[in-house]
């Protein structure tokens, strides 16, 4: 890889319009919780894995574990890169310092379109857990959790955190009482878990093949994907060098658990496998309580939603916000883009993620789940590419939390990722790969010729040795 960047010796242009730093006013714990709730485990519990019980079936359980090693191998990769390169920019920052400006440049455009489609997709499931208090429609439920997240995004960080914290709690509760019901309704012993049985179309029951489960395991990468949350973080984690590391492995180990244990004991407590292919989740534990029970869970799974809307403005304010102090864009777009407001967050930014993902509410976003997919699996992919080059040059002396086992983890991502991509529809991986490739004209038409003044990584001036 070639055209790597060192951010501390990164040119000093266009300083005039150069923002302020971001504060840094949050800790493990409130980092933790934040990120936590990025991974949103009740909404994805009942937003997206009934999608993998469609599927999947009883296999959804044993994928999602799959998926959770993983990402443990990733997120050793995101805590070292993320204590090496603290940046705001995330995942494009660490690749770009270490893998070269292309590959941290592709590596921008897959995670902004995870960041702008996630939200709004999960932000329309609100209204369908509303559904005990009000009937609503999904659209505009949607788009005004999006409105609302981006008015949170705007305050103070260590106030989001507290904000988060506290419905954080409450789907945790949630996700803890499916949990007990479904163990305590218990249809099947452990060995379901593992028989692999979906419910066909007529009704009948198939097996779920090898196959199928390595096309779900980029599905199943998404659902604990938040640990990354910790890397947008990193500016304004105290201590980033030891606490990027702390909060990227707690946050995995807490929402594998919390999102695991549940999927479990659905399997075991579902009446039949039609039942679990068929993704109800409400109705399973209406019928294993009651209906004041099922309410309370819908309820805490909408607050869940809103909670993970906040978090993920916070977390994509901060990704655009890094690309403008960074230079990706025009000169009037960086100075707009990077500017700040009262509470020290960035309030240009905050807007143009939050209310565009308003209106994404509105438009149909039946493939993006396949494309997010891809996409995440992507850039896992070229941050293990990163990871495996980072012990080389000046970086091998750097002061970063180190990984165990590398080069081993790196190249094992990299060898898995690349198969489970060859694995995944070719629709998806056209949507994915016509964008990859129009970013890749705008770098080779506007950013690499402007490569002196274009798309520098900088670094916090207290996070440079």
């Amino acid at each position: 890889m070639t055209d790597t960047l060192t951010p501390a010796e990164a040119p000093a242009v266009e300083t005039s319009d150069s923002p302020r730093q971001l504060k840094r006013s949050i800790g493990v714990v409130g980092g933790t919780l934040l990120t936590l709730s990025c991974v949103t485990p009740a909404s994805t519990l009942f937003v997206v894995v009934p999608d993998l019980f469609g599927s999947l079936g009883t296999a959804t359980a044993l994928t999602i574990a799959i998926g959770s090693l993983l990402c443990v191998a990733v997120a050793f990769c995101y805590s070292e890169l993320g204590t090496l390169v603290p940046s705001a920019g995330g995942e494009y920052a660490m690749v770009s310092t270490l893998a070269g400006r292309l590959a941290g440049w592709l590596v921008f455009v897959l995670s902004l379109l995870v960041v702008m489609v996630v939200p709004p997709v999960i932000a329309m499931g609100t209204a369908d857990y509303l559904a005990p208090i009000v009937h609503l429609d999904p659209a505009l439920t949607g788009a005004g959790v999006m409105l609302l997240a981006t008015l949170a995004g705007l305050l103070d960080l260590r106030a989001n955190a507290w904000i988060t914290g506290i419905f954080l709690v409450l789907e945790v509760i949630a996700a803890a009482v499916v949990a007990v019901l479904g163990f305590a309704h218990a249809e099947r012993g452990p060995a379901s878990l593992v028989s692999l049985e979906v419910a066909g179309a007529d009704g009948r029951t198939d097996t779920v093949t090898a196959l199928l489960v390595v096309s779900g395991l980029a599905i199943a990468l998404f659902i604990t994907q938040g640990f990354s949350t910790a890397v947008y973080l990193s500016e304004e984690l105290e201590n980033p060098r030891r606490n990027v590391a702390r909060t990227v492995l707690a946050t995995l180990a807490l929402s594998t658990v919390i999102i695991l244990v549940p999927v479990v004991a659905l399997t075991l407590g579902a009446s039949d496998v039609a039942e679990l292919t068929g993704g109800d989740l409400s109705a399973m534990v209406t019928a294993w309580s009651n209906s004041a029970v099922g309410t309370f869970v819908s309820l805490c799974v909408a607050l869940a939603i809103i909670n993970a809307g906040i978090v993920m403005v916070i977390q994509n304010s901060r990704v655009l916000f890094a690309s403008a102090r960074d230079k990706a864009w025009p000169r009037p777009v960086n100075g707009v883009l990077s500017r700040l407001g009262r509470f020290g967050s960035p309030w240009v930014a905050t807007l143009a993620v939050g209310v565009p993902g308003a209106a994404l509410c509105f438009v149909d976003l039946d493939t993006l789940y396949g494309v997010t997919g891809v996409s995440v699996t992507g850039m896992y992919l070229l941050v293990a590419v990163a990871a495996l080059l980072a012990r080389r040059g000046s970086h091998r002396h750097t002061s970063a939390w180190r990984m165990p086992l590398w080069p081993a983890v790196p190249v094992l991502l990299i060898v898995v990722l690349g198969y489970i991509l060859t694995r995944q529809e070719p629709e998806h991986l056209l949507w994915t790969g016509g964008i990859t490739a129009v970013a890749t004209l705008y770098w080779a038409l506007y950013l690499r010729p402007r490569r002196a003044t274009r798309w520098l990584v900088t670094l916090p001036e207290d996070a440079r040795d």
